[in-house]
């Protein structure tokens, strides 16, 4: 297996253990690629879940420039529940998985077709 591969396997995987779901493996490793060379780069892979600036750049990066949506409290209360059930706790929140569960809580898995 690939690199790819193998992180590919690590997201599946904490979306089980965290999120207590089976993802759909084709749209996981759509939004992997989508995400670039990042998901090498240990401190890009990450999201850290109690920095204000690091959150808002999940919410205008990724929800409203790549998702295209608009700009509103729900966008701020999705992302705070993606994080609240990953667990606070938890440093290691994994950018791939963050913006899937996002991409399926707003139903735009059709930008990844």
């Amino acid at each position: 297996m690939s690199e790819k591969d193998d992180l590919i396997a690590q997201y599946a995987a904490d979306l089980k253990s965290k999120f207590n779901i089976t993802p759909d493996m084709d749209l996981l490793t759509k939004v992997t690629t989508g995400c670039g060379p990042a998901i090498y780069n240990l401190d890009a892979a990450l999201v850290s879940g109690s920095d204000p600036a690091e959150l808002e750049t999940v919410k205008n990066n990724f929800l409203i420039k790549k998702l295209g949506l608009s700009d509103g409290p729900e966008l701020d209360s999705a992302i705070a529940s993606v994080i609240d059930t990953y667990g606070s706790s938890n440093p290691n929140k994994l950018r791939v998985v963050i913006y899937y569960m996002l991409t399926t809580h707003f139903n735009k898995e059709s930008v990844y077709s």
